[in-house]
């Protein structure tokens, strides 16, 4: 079934290939239908391949059929009902026939005209969708997350319908994601062009103007394989991924598609659109299953929402940790080790400053740092779980006819060095740190700079603690969190994951356990929204999203409660009343996560301009003239024997102001020029990268002032010193 947690699920394993390969696909694959292309891209459309007239055909039988029975069940079971809004007001109405869009219109026609979508008890509702009882009704514009996924949902299922129209072959998924949304399709014998681009983006506008109606049907799902028999994709989700006798189809237009939905009321909704990128995927991310192509769109309520995320586009591309990274000779990656990071001695500065940040963290907040193994044997990864659901992410090998793997998280080992010894209630909490080399089997499609990796290291820490602690822990990991991301200037979210549905354990463990985060989150003061049944099966957990400095939102941080490793595990303590088979808790948590993710992020924040204290190039000498040489690698000297990462510009060819002009594009944040006054003076005059010049200090005042703003790690030493 397409919807949300497919689409996010489809981008965890998203694979960006170059090029095709051949795939198999029924004659819905095939050219039937497809425009002539050419390298200025596509420009003639044919008619609508066959499979669109019997899909539509079989649809309007149905929903007349539909519609009857909605008539009669309207006449017969409506009777009156309340509908309570967001502030408390009730308003009457009628079920089966009152809808969501009737009642906003009741209100006001500008309330009507700007939502996006409704929530009938808190369930996403289409607003031409009649109400079935009693309710409770929200309405929600783009600003709200679930409205955009919605906005975004319909403005793929307009893109497809496009697809169709030029293209002819196999739809696959159509999801909404983080920003905008994709939609995969089988083409058996064809690529897509971004030369296509402007041809899709036509054709969606015309689909725009002709506010095609929304409209969902409930079918059998053996009708359904009849209606998508032309489809191979679409009959393996039905067989594979529906497991009810009936599921939903939405249509605008002549596209009927297999959706769960809600949608906007109809595709005039849907005001300024932009198709930007390509690539191609496997089918659910499997490299060995047909190769699909993947467009990209995005969409807004209006023209200058869309002006203002091509601008934002812009200043991301200038951002790229991969072009700065390059630029600034941090870090690179080679073919022969893919997705494992170089990094060169300015990149490892920036690598290791972070990690000796958290560890000096650490020493504050009672955390024990440990050193653990690379290699186990599988039956380790047997016994914590993650041999079944995860070993095919895992790099395995043999060693003396036994199965090994390298280590993709620190949890197993951490719960070998508790169980390693008797344990004691007076040893909790015990704080477990580790900065071990972490590899996961990513698809060499989905590598993408450090954000995407296979080898990698976490600030990665686990606290073993009774039950009752469990309020104290989190308040200390919510503090350490903060303290942390306000000294790279990070705001965050948070948002409180409690029990799913399949969730494993005591029912009163989950809500004592639940009651202690919540308590935690209300007295650390931040706003905190609930994600009700998002947590994990064996815990809840508070997710943390930080914005960035152009308004990109990050998950980096983690704090995750887990009641099953230690079953798993057989962990126990001797608790105060002598019981030794007391069960700990352990709490999962990191600051940064991967290290190599978090400096992909810093490096866009901060667009290459690194704070001193983090910053590979923290000061430049720049000597006047040969003459000055000599004492210019001196003061270059004492400064790196005062821990400061410093260098001296002795190229011949170049002038005073283009040295120091080169120190500033290289984001050097203290130029020292010296010349005969200060060689004699044991001076040096001092400017800044954004060229404020602070004038002549002694060397040894102007290393005492860096070092200070360096330990306090300063956000704006260039204006502070």
């Amino acid at each position: 079934m397409e919807d949300v947690a497919d689409g996010i699920k489809q981008m965890k394993v998203e694979a960006e290939q170059k090029g095709c390969k051949e795939g198999k696909c029924t004659d819905g694959g095939k050219k039937k239908g497809k425009p002539t292309s050419d390298q200025d891209g596509r420009s003639e459309l044919k008619p609508w391949p066959k499979y669109i007239e019997d899909r539509l055909a079989l649809y309007n039988k149905l929903k007349e059929e539909h519609d009857l029975l909605l008539a009669e069940k309207s006449a017969k079971e409506s009777k009156p009902i309340k509908v309570t809004l967001l502030d408390g007001k009730q308003i009457d109405a009628e079920s089966w026939k009152t809808t969501p869009y009737q009642i906003a219109c009741g209100i006001s026609q500008g309330l009507a005209d700007n939502i996006v979508i409704s929530k009938v008890n808190n369930e996403v509702w289409d607003l031409d969708r009649p109400l079935e009882g009693d309710c409770n009704l929200e309405f929600l514009k783009f600003d709200d997350e679930e409205a955009q996924a919605v906005y975004w949902h319909s403005s793929a299922h307009i893109m497809g319908e496009a697809m169709e129209r030029i293209y002819g072959g196999c739809l696959c998924y159509g999801p909404p994601i983080e920003n905008g949304f994709y939609y995969d399709m089988f083409l058996e014998n064809d690529c897509v062009s971004s030369n296509d681009f402007p041809a899709i983006e036509t054709l969606c506008k015309k689909i725009i103007k002709e506010k095609q109606l929304f409209e969902r049907l409930e079918i059998k799902k053996e009708t359904l394989l009849e209606m998508f028999k032309y489809n191979t994709f679409k009959c393996r989700i039905l067989n594979e991924k529906v497991t009810t006798p009936t599921t939903t189809v939405y249509r605008c237009g002549p596209l009927i598609d297999l959706c769960r939905g809600p949608h906007v009321r109809h595709t005039g909704k849907i005001k300024a659109m932009k198709i930007h990128k390509n690539s191609s995927t496997y089918w659910e991310g499997k490299a060995d299953m047909e190769t699909l192509q993947r467009i990209y769109g995005i969409s807004f309520p209006d023209s200058k929402m869309l002006k203002e995320w091509e601008k934002l586009q812009e200043e991301a591309k200038n951002r790229d940790h991969r072009k700065l990274g390059k630029e600034q000779e941090l870090y690179f990656f080679h073919e022969l080790s893919p997705g494992s990071c170089f990094f060169l001695p300015k990149g490892a500065y920036i690598y290791n400053t972070l990690i000796e940040f958290i560890r000096s963290e650490y020493r504050k907040r009672g955390f024990q740092e440990v050193v653990t193994p690379n290699v186990y044997n599988s039956k380790l990864w047997q016994t914590s779980g993650h041999w079944e659901h995860y070993s095919e992410n895992m790099f395995s090998f043999e060693v003396e006819k036994e199965i090994f793997a390298l280590k993709p998280m620190n949890c197993p080992g951490h719960c070998l060095m508790f169980d390693h010894r008797p344990r004691s209630w007076r040893e909790l909490p015990l704080r477990m740190a580790d900065f071990g080399v972490l590899h996961r089997n990513e698809l060499s499609g989905a590598l993408t700079g450090l954000t995407r990796v296979r080898r990698f290291q976490q600030d990665d820490a686990h606290i073993f603690c009774a039950m009752d602690q469990i309020e104290d822990e989190i308040k200390g990991c919510l503090d350490f969190l903060r303290t942390v991301y306000d000294i790279f200037d990070f705001s965050f979210k948070l948002n409180l994951s409690t029990r799913p549905e399949k969730f494993l354990g005591d029912i009163e463990v989950w809500n004592q356990a639940e009651k202690q985060l919540e308590n935690s989150l209300n007295e650390f003061g931040e706003k905190w929204v609930l994600n009700p049944g998002d947590g994990a099966f064996y815990g809840p957990k508070i997710d943390i999203q930080i914005k960035d400095a152009i308004g990109r939102y990050h998950q980096c941080a983690t704090i995750q409660l887990d009641f099953q490793l230690p079953i798993r595990f057989n962990l126990a303590y001797v608790s105060p009343d002598g019981n030794d088979k007391t069960r700990p808790v352990i709490i999962h948590r990191a600051i940064l996560g991967s290290v190599e993710r978090m400096i992909a992020i810093l490096t866009e924040n901060y667009g290459g301009k690194w704070p001193l204290w983090l910053s590979p190039r923290q000061v430049m000498v720049i000597p006047v003239g040969p003459t000055c040489e000599e004492y210019a690698q001196k003061v270059r000297q004492e400064f790196h024997c005062g821990g400061l990462m410093s260098e001296v510009d002795l190229d011949p060819s170049s002038t005073l102001n283009k040295k120091i002009r080169n120190a500033q594009l290289a984001q050097y944040n203290f130029i020292l020029v010296v010349g005969e006054k200060e060689k004699s003076s044991d001076t040096v005059n001092v400017r800044t990268r954004d060229n404020k010049v602070h004038g002549e200090r002694s060397v040894k005042e102007c290393i005492e002032r860096l070092k200070q703003l360096k330990t306090t790690r300063c956000r704006n030493a260039e204006e502070e010193f």
